[in-house]
């Protein structure tokens, strides 16, 4: 019993963790809000044509995006809500876990889609711009690990 117990703490921390890191990146660095989305556009010196383009891509993506991070969050609230009920049953939990997963690798296929798409209408400076920006931002622990001394 003590063996299946922490093989259930182990998967919960596990879907916690990859509920803060999946697709945090490419959402914060330019998604955050239209502001953001204007800096973004200014950091990397995108022409009238590009900005225009670039709007374009931008609309059906974050729509998408933010109804992604919903779901993910309802389902999240169900899984934390079933593990620390009077009587968590595994199997509810598996099937919320595994929603979850799911939807993170849509969300993942969305951004790296919306990456390629952005790709084409940047020159090859502006690309590297956008390497360096997506690739120098702090990466905060999970909220979960940050409960737990993290940051």
């Amino acid at each position: 019993m003590q063996s299946r117990g922490l093989m259930f703490y182990a998967l919960l921390l596990s879907v916690l963790l990859n509920l803060g890191v999946v697709g945090a990146a490419g959402y914060r660095a330019f998604i955050g809000d239209r502001a953001a989305a204007g800096e973004l556009a200014d950091r990397l010196r995108l022409d009238a044509e590009q900005r225009r383009r670039w709007h374009g891509l931008e609309e059906g993506f974050v729509r998408e995006l933010d109804a992604g991070w919903k779901e993910i969050a309802s389902h999240r609230e169900k899984l934390v809500r079933e593990v620390f009920s009077e009587t968590p049953d595994a199997t509810r939990i598996e099937a919320e876990r595994a929603r979850i997963a799911q939807i993170q690798v849509v969300q993942q296929q969305r951004v790296i889609e919306q990456f390629l798409r952005e790709r084409e209408i940047l020159t090859p400076t502006q690309r590297q711009a956008l390497v360096e920006l997506l690739l120098s931002e702090g990466h905060a622990a999970p909220r979960e690990r940050q409960l737990h001394g993290g940051q």
